[in-house]
């Protein structure tokens, strides 16, 4: 649906915050020292934030959002007050897309940066960066999306390919799909069209595994692309069942 909304400059914002406690319903939060929406359900549109911002880099213009969900946007500020509460870093916390299971909700967690010279004995960290990542549960409007290169990997792939995290994951946005056994896979198709329009992904890498029944998941991908209206360089990586990488190429 078409509506009012908040938008950020980011040139003009500072990171400042002064904007987060004029938004009684938690829609805007500081990440990576940047003022970002967190989600388009939390914002309702009125602009009462406006007169926060010493830069002038909020404006509410009008454009296709999902619509303002006032419970959903309480329910979640009460959350990471809570969390703030407990003497916690409260998580940027979003709403599940079409359900209210918990462990549906979007996070974006920041990782550390491992220390030059860090033995091999040490436990890799992981390069996951939001949360969720299951097809079905992503939402393509997330801010992590946003003009990122982004994975698309078959379910298995992370227990096949030992160094996953490391090879692909670093500095891109993740989801995971079952080609076989998922079903609704129409929504499958419709979620990349809103990758490649909505959220403007940079590039898409798309690892599957040997199986030939995995290659389904790039005819979802082709499929998705073709609906959309902007052009999205992909590159398909196939993965042996025994971890090794058996092909890797822009198609």
């Amino acid at each position: 649906m078409k509506r009012k909304i908040i938008q950020i400059d980011e040139e003009k914002c500072t990171g400042c915050g002064l904007c987060v406690p004029g938004c009684a319903e938690g829609a805007l939060q500081i990440i990576d020292g940047k003022a970002r929406l967190v989600s388009d359900v939390y914002c309702d549109g009125l602009g009462a934030c406006l007169g926060e911002c010493p830069e002038g880099a909020l404006t509410i213009v009008e454009r296709d959002a999902e619509a303002f969900d006032e419970h959903q946007a309480l329910e979640a500020l009460a959350q990471r007050k809570r969390e703030e509460a407990r003497g916690g870093a409260a998580l940027n916390v979003m709403p599940p897309s079409g359900g209210g299971c918990p462990g549906a909700a979007a996070m974006s967690f920041h990782k550390k940066t491992p220390q030059p010279g860090t033995s091999p004995a040490v436990a890799q960290p992981s390069e996951l960066t939001h949360w969720p990542v299951q097809l079905h549960l992503v939402n393509p409007a997330a801010d992590y999306f946003r003009n990122r290169d982004v994975v698309l990997a078959a379910d298995c792939v992370a227990f096949a390919l030992g160094d996953f995290h490391a090879r692909y994951l670093r500095g891109k946005a993740l989801a995971i799909a079952c080609p076989k056994l998922d079903e609704g896979q129409e929504e499958y198709i419709d979620k990349i069209r809103r990758l490649a329009d909505e959220a403007q992904i940079n590039t898409l890498t798309v690892v599957i595994m040997q199986v030939p029944c995995c290659r389904g998941l790039m005819q979802l991908v082709q499929a998705g692309l073709a609906r959309a209206k902007r052009k999205v360089p992909v590159k398909m990586v196939v993965v042996g069942i025994k971890g090794d990488v058996l092909s890797e190429e822009w198609i």
